[in-house]
């Protein structure tokens, strides 16, 4: 399901590190890069926004795996 509390779930197949201001700053990059390539103002460059819109409906992101960062309030 859509984590829209903030709060992420203790175990998962991919372990959730994107909490959620983090998704909605992500989905809200991701529309914005779209949005200016479809228009054309930045072009196929707007396809990069793919990138914050996955992550940010995973709430999962690899780079953070890596990081060892997580924005993510875990359960109790």
């Amino acid at each position: 399901g859509t984590d829209v509390t903030g709060i992420c779930p203790k175990e998962s197949v991919m372990q959730n590190n994107v909490g959620h201001t983090d998704k909605l700053l992500r989905i809200g990059a991701a529309v914005i890069l779209l949005g200016l390539g479809a228009t054309g103002v930045i072009g196929w460059w707007g396809l990069i926004g793919l990138v914050p819109l996955a992550t940010g409906l995973l709430n999962w992101c690899p780079a953070y795996t890596l990081l060892g960062i997580n924005t993510c309030k875990l359960k109790p």
